[in-house]
């Protein structure tokens, strides 16, 4: 009998701007493995050098300057080690058309295949299907499922994907989902459009030896209730 884990990345970028068409490029990349919405030790995060200008307004809210990932990689030389980490998986991620499309402007200029859009969940779709005309931004979602958000004086890509791991759970229904889903024996997992994946039922018809047992309790047992009319 074989078990399913479902496999997520939750993924957040900052970047020189807001437009990849206009060459704004990618600055730091964190990734979060999730098996089961349960996050797990495993992590991806690069700090890269643009190899270009960073907007002011892009510098105040991450906090990245040229000079300061003028020593850090270029994307060329993380990019097979990002793929490798998010294989296959679904993607998890807040404004994922934003991210999604400085990723495949990246990948394009290296002549990879594009991330396909539809293999992300986007979370600010998400909360706003879930709670609609209230804010959708991060902060907002910490501090509607009380999730401490007191580090993120900038954005961060590795510390936003770690708080947006704990929002994703909130709006897929809540932490207590966790309960019952450790790797080795879930049973079934909710997917965020509601489905949901399943292994194979356990075997549960009572073995021989548990039905003489039972047959042994029940003749000790003296007037049993069910026997009086």
């Amino acid at each position: 009998m074989s078990n399913v884990a479902l496999r997520e990345i939750v993924l957040d970028t900052e970047t020189t701007g807001l437009d990849p068409l206009q060459g704004h490029r990618i600055v730091e990349i964190g990734c979060l493995e999730l098996i089961n919405h349960i996050p797990t030790s495993r992590n991806f995060h690069r700090y890269v050098n643009p190899e270009c200008d960073i907007s002011v307004e892009a510098a105040a809210v991450h906090g990245l300057t040229r000079e300061k990932l003028s020593d850090k990689p270029v994307f060329a030389e993380i990019a097979a080690d990002f793929l490798d980490f998010i294989a296959d998986s679904r993607l998890v991620i807040h404004n994922a058309d934003f991210d999604v499309g400085f990723i495949n402007a990246e990948l394009g200029r290296l002549g990879l295949p594009p991330v396909p859009p539809d293999r992300a969940t986007c979370t600010v779709k998400l909360t706003r299907r879930r709670f609609p005309g209230s804010p959708a931004n991060l902060d907002a979602l910490c501090r509607r499922f009380g999730v401490d958000n007191s580090g993120r004086a900038l954005h961060g890509a590795l510390l936003d994907a770690q708080l947006l791991a704990e929002c994703y759970v909130e709006l897929l229904g809540g932490r207590q989902q966790g309960l019952a889903l450790a790797v080795e024996t879930v049973s079934a997992v909710m997917t965020p459009d509601g489905g949901v994946v399943r292994r194979a039922p356990r075997a549960h018809a009572p073995s021989d030896a548990e039905i003489a047992a039972h047959a042994q309790m029940l003749a000790a047992m003296k007037a049993p209730m069910w026997l009086e009319a």
